[in-house]
């Protein structure tokens, strides 16, 4: 590593760990040029290897390394190669009256050769293999990711004879978590724990992936440095198993009190999926042979991970499958979603690993989960005023971030996965996941200390712990791939279910308007007559109080008078649904006497109100006089039912630019903005009827709506304190046919 690079935590993402110059001191290297001439060389080299060691400059020469043949093959056949590169070569040597792991591999054009001293006998290694066979065999029978996990760590520390091994699997923000560990009784458990990925820095997840095994040996020895020929460069020693280690690492190791450690790659598709970390108290040099075997052994243990995932997630799209028929029969069935919903709200969170789930549509709102119902609200009216639209996903890990402007925050709920399956309803399907800090559990006693180094605090467990506490704050598990692929097939049923819900209420509607206009009609009409006609009765027949009946026949007509009137709002709102517009019949027609009669039938039947009429004396339009009475009288309606008591309405028609104008003003709070984008909508929400008005459909402006636009005219609404004005416009004549 080079001197002038300052060791501190900021430069720990940018340290060149693949170029340190120095190796691991139980070991010598030499590196060849294509010639075989020698760039680079361990300065302990001659040394362990012995005096016919090559120096840097020389050549190979068939007396170098006591003229052994297999050093010279091993290194020769690399030489004439032209790929291979990071594959390696070994075999055991004999030099200098010492057995060492000959490793051969080619980097960057370059023939790296490593002698490492083999510490073991014969006897051990033949007990080695063994093991490591009946390890491999086992490895594949095991059936759950915590099994498999479990026995690694296990056979590894049966093959390896560290103090401590533990299994890591990364997570998606590349923080690691001990899920196995097998250690000797006397230390710590660490199992449980979680640590932040600053504790492995992207260049060395490279190396990982690249050379993946590691070992330091002596995490206390002074490394050797390497001596380089003129003009060749830093060596890339990605690959080399002597390569020197981080001070920041053996510093982190150091804090720990771990003497030596060796770390194994679990790559799953190419990726960092986790590692098995080992420690021992003091040094430990495991032998070539064993660590490949270990190497192997994580290869096999990639591939059973690899397939247990697939496993895991084959079954978890079919319980989504399964859960998603499940809620659209439900749906399909039910007479809203959200009821459907609601009663699996508790599989859905399963499903979605979700701490709890929000349903609303309409008025209703059901929380599933220890949500506050305040912030459960806020949220809601957050999302529906962002308008999106049906078949909307949103999705986000960190809603403090996307939306700080809520209303007391969002507290540890900081993960959203939302559904608009009905916006006119207000219809969200909303997950909601906890902050990662509040769903770790930490492994660890909080009392334990540990060995402070001159790096801070931060290197040790306990420091990273609050590093990372500090990092995952106001953040959730985000959703993964499968998350969303669930979630948009949800989405995409609920819609369909919705549509088809729609078609059945709208056939049915249309057979009960049918049936009203047909049956009911002619009933009608004879209680009516027989109001009437007990009305005469009562007269006729000297009955000491003739009032009494009288009253009784007038509250029966009236009644079915406004029944007559409901059933035809009923009719007219079934032809414009069926045919999109409204019939009229034009004819020429005085509207101020319109006007003037309806006005005139109200004063009659609702004495207190006051009206203030401003119309000129005549203004004749041609228009079908019988549907424009039907507006007339709607607004004029609408305005005494929802005027402040007291106040008077007030009415004006006048013509301006060859159009008819009418105003009608009461005098009243302004209509609230989610109630007066659905003014003209039909069957208007329950909580938006007025108490004055119990026995209104809500059709009286969908219906002056579709008739005025059917004269060619528009009706708007808007707010001028004190009132609330509707107005009318319309041409006073059609337009003229085409030539």
């Amino acid at each position: 590593m080079s001197e002038t690079l300052p060791i501190n935590l900021d430069n720990c993402a940018r340290e060149p760990i693949h170029i340190p110059g120095l190796i691991q001191s139980h070991g010598a290297l030499l590196a060849f040029s294509s010639e075989g001439v020698v760039t680079h060389a361990s300065a302990n080299a001659a040394t362990l290897l012995g005096a016919t060691t090559p120096a840097v400059g020389e050549a190979l020469a068939n007396a170098h390394f006591e003229g052994d043949l297999g050093v010279h093959e091993a290194i020769r056949e690399l030489l004439v190669s032209a790929d291979g590169d990071g594959l390696p070569f070994s075999l055991e040597v004999r030099l200098h009256e010492q057995v060492f792991d000959l490793v051969v591999h080619r980097s960057g054009g370059l023939v790296i050769a490593e002698f490492e001293l083999r510490p073991a006998s014969i006897d051990v290694m033949a007990d080695f293999a063994l093991k490591a066979h009946r390890a491999m065999e086992r490895i594949k029978r095991q059936k759950s990711m915590r099994s498999l996990m479990v026995f690694a760590v296990g056979a590894v520390r049966q093959l390896t004879g560290f103090d401590r091994v533990m299994a890591y699997r990364f997570r998606h923000d590349d923080s690691g978590e001990v899920v196995a560990e097998d250690r000797a009784e006397t230390l710590e458990p660490f199992v449980g724990r979680r640590y932040p990925a600053s504790d492995i820095p992207a260049q060395a997840r490279r190396l990982y992936v690249v050379n993946t095994l590691r070992l330091i040996a002596d995490v206390l020895a002074a490394p050797v440095a390497l001596t380089a020929a003129p003009d060749s460069g830093a060596l890339d020693m990605s690959h080399c198993v002597l390569r020197s280690v981080s001070p920041i690492h053996i510093e982190y190791l150091q804090n720990m009190g771990v003497g030596a450690s060796m770390s194994i790659s679990i790559v799953v598709n190419g990726q960092l999926w986790g590692m098995l970390a080992c420690h021992h108290m003091s040094p430990l040099q495991v032998p070539y042979s064993v660590r490949m075997a270990c190497d192997v052994l994580a290869q096999i243990l990639a591939a059973n991970v690899q397939s247990l995932t697939a496993g895991e997630h084959a079954k978890r799209s079919a319980d989504a499958a399964d859960l998603r028929s499940r809620l659209i029969e439900a749906a399909l069935h039910a007479d809203d979603t959200a009821s459907a919903l609601i009663a699996r709200a508790a599989d859905v969170a399963t499903a979605f690993s979700a701490h709890a789930v929000l349903i609303a549509e309409e008025s209703k709102l059901h929380v599933e989960g220890d949500v506050p119902r305040d912030f459960a609200v806020q949220l809601i009216q957050w999302l529906d005023a962002g308008q999106a639209p049906a078949g909307h996903l949103l999705a986000t890990a960190s809603l403090k971030q996307l939306a700080p402007a809520l209303a007391g925050g969002p507290g540890v709920w900081c993960g959203v996965l939302a559904l608009s399956f009905d916006p006119a309803a207000h219809g969200w399907l909303v997950l909601l996941r906890k902050e990662q800090i509040e769903t770790i559990e930490w492994g660890g006693h909080p009392e334990k200390t540990y060995k402070i180094g001159p790096l801070g605090p931060r290197l040790t467990p306990r420091g990273s712990f609050d590093v990372w506490r500090e990092t995952v704050r106001d953040s959730a598990v985000p959703w993964d791939t499968y998350d969303l692929e669930f979630g948009r097939r949800l989405l995409d049923e609920l819609l369909r279910a919705r549509t088809a819900r729609l078609a059945d209420i709208s056939r049915g509607r249309s057979e009960l308007m049918a049936m009203l206009g047909h049956d009911l009609r002619d009933p009608l009409q004879s209680i009516a007559m027989a109001a009437r006609l007990l009305g005469k009765d009562a007269e006729g027949d000297g009955a000491r109080d003739p009032s009494t009946g009288r009253r009784m026949g007038q509250r029966i007509q009236a009644s079915s008078t406004r029944m007559a009137r409901m059933i035809a709002q009923v009719l007219d709102m079934s032809r414009l649904q069926n045919d999109g517009a409204m019939e009229v019949r034009r004819t020429e027609v005085d509207l101020v006497l319109l006007l003037d009669d309806l006005l005139d039938e109200m004063r009659t039947a609702h004495p207190g109100v006051h009206v203030v009429r401003r119309a000129p004396e005549s203004l004749v339009a041609w228009v079908d006089g019988d549907r424009m009475a039907q507006v007339f009288t709607n607004l004029v309606s609408n305005a005494r039912h929802h005027g402040a008591p007291g106040e008077p309405l007030v009415v004006e028609l006048g013509s301006h630019d060859g159009q008819a104008t009418l105003a009608v003003r009461n005098v009243s709070a302004p209509i609230p903005s989610d109630i007066e984008a659905q003014l003209f909508n039909a069957f208007k929400r329950r909580e938006q009827a007025n108490p004055r008005n119990k026995g209104g459909l809500g059709l009286g402006l969908y219906i002056a709506h579709a008739i005025v636009a059917a004269h060619g005219g528009t009706i708007t609404y808007a707010y001028a304190a004190p009132f609330v004005v509707f107005s009318v416009r319309f041409p006073l004549a059609p337009p003229a046919p085409p030539a």
